[in-house]
């Protein structure tokens, strides 16, 4: 939880009853609202009455690489509009959780950088010890475990999901379920992962779980690693991103990517009558979940419809949407408590065993500069 700030109206008020008679000060005055660049809560800038107003007197929210087809973020950025009258630009849909955070670097302080991130868990942490992320608790912040948010509400978890390997059954003879299937000479050129896993939180995911499959761990990456290279090595993985089109062309038939987006894409590719019978399995032998971490730019442009999109994202109205594609919300289990889950598209998703475990952020790191240093020497060598 951050840290109390003082506030000048109480201490110019202490100041000048300093000589006044003894316990003057212990009468505090009302605290009076934060600016919204500098709030840490809703309550801190005055309530959500005072922070939506603010947010719809600035007009605009900038976004960086949300895809409409991403966890439901078409249906996010429409809600968010229809709801409080704010427009929502996005920068860059199809950029990496790295383009993200080279905006916010890029664009300080000149008013186009992105107000807020949307980020794999390995470049969250990363970001906030850069000072690039601004402090703030959204109304359920008590809610969120704690091994899903920063202790100082730089970052925190809004959706995950488990890793999945999505397969054409019409192009691929027998769908692959494992890890260890992939090594099957009948994937030769078959095989992608969504993104470089240096740029990329969902295929650094991939490399992830493909090391729990192959002997590695949460402190061991590497053997990850080497089984790409195996594969690319056999000519089955190709460096190829898959996405919607990559696999309605044939391109990429076999991809390992989130299961909440490869089940929306089944679900696309039926609405659109595509030729495409996309089938989804989450391996066993590599089971690996995470979720993506939402962070307020520190400098961003609009600090009111910043704070506002966050409320909106952890709002029960935000997180259902979020089951609508398959993404599982960080608040599903307080929300099931509570009454506010939408238990018709909760019992849409897959099944799975056991309970999820999670990287710790020193692990991530480590492992992140493990793939860093790594990777592209191993896929093209």
């Amino acid at each position: 939880m951050p840290a109390p700030r003082l506030r000048t109206a109480a201490v110019a008020a202490c100041l000048a009853l300093a000589a006044g008679p003894l316990g003057a000060c212990g009468d505090r005055p009302p605290e009076t609202p934060s600016a919204p660049a500098v709030a840490t809560s809703a309550a801190d800038a005055g309530g959500m009455a005072a922070l939506t107003a603010a947010a719809r007197k600035e007009g605009a929210l900038n976004t960086i690489a949300l895809p409409r087809d991403w966890a439901n973020y078409g249906a996010l950025i429409d809600g968010f509009e229809k709801k409080y009258g704010i427009e929502v630009s996005v920068e860059d849909p199809e950029g990496s959780s790295k383009d993200e955070i080279d905006a916010l670097k890029a664009h300080r302080r000149d008013g186009t950088a992105p107000d807020v991130v949307d980020v794999g868990g390995t470049f969250a942490p990363g970001a906030a010890r850069q000072g690039l992320l601004a402090p703030y608790e959204v109304a359920p912040w008590d809610d969120i475990p704690d091994e899903q948010k920063d202790p100082r509400a730089r970052w925190y978890n809004n959706y995950g999901g488990y890793v999945s390997i999505g397969c054409d059954a019409k192009r691929v003879k027998t769908c692959p379920a494992t890890f260890a299937d992939l090594r099957r000479p009948e994937y030769e050129g078959q095989v992608a992962l969504n993104g470089n896993p240096t740029m990329s939180g969902s295929a650094f995911a991939g490399v992830y779980a493909a090391a729990l499959a192959n002997g590695g761990s949460f402190d061991d990456i590497q053997p990850g690693i080497d089984f790409f290279a195996e594969l690319s090595r056999s000519g089955n993985f190709i460096p190829v991103e898959s996405t919607p089109a990559t696999i309605e062309s044939g391109q990429t038939p076999i991809s390992i990517d989130w299961d909440f987006l490869n089940l929306a894409y089944a679900d696309e590719f039926r609405r659109k009558g595509a030729d495409v019978d996309w089938r989804t399995s989450i391996p066993f032998d590599g089971s690996f979940a995470q979720y993506y971490a939402q962070g307020i730019n520190r400098d961003a442009p609009h600090p009111a419809a910043a704070r506002l999109w966050q409320e909106y994202l952890f709002s029960p109205e935000g997180q259902n949407l979020r089951l609508g594609a398959y993404a599982r919300p960080v608040l599903m289990e307080s929300m099931a408590r509570n009454g506010t889950l939408d238990r018709t598209l909760a019992e849409k998703l897959p099944t799975v065993e056991g309970t999820p475990a999670f990287p710790t952020e020193q692990q991530q790191a480590k492992a992140g500069r493990t793939v860093d240093r790594n990777w592209a020497e191993a896929v093209s060598g």
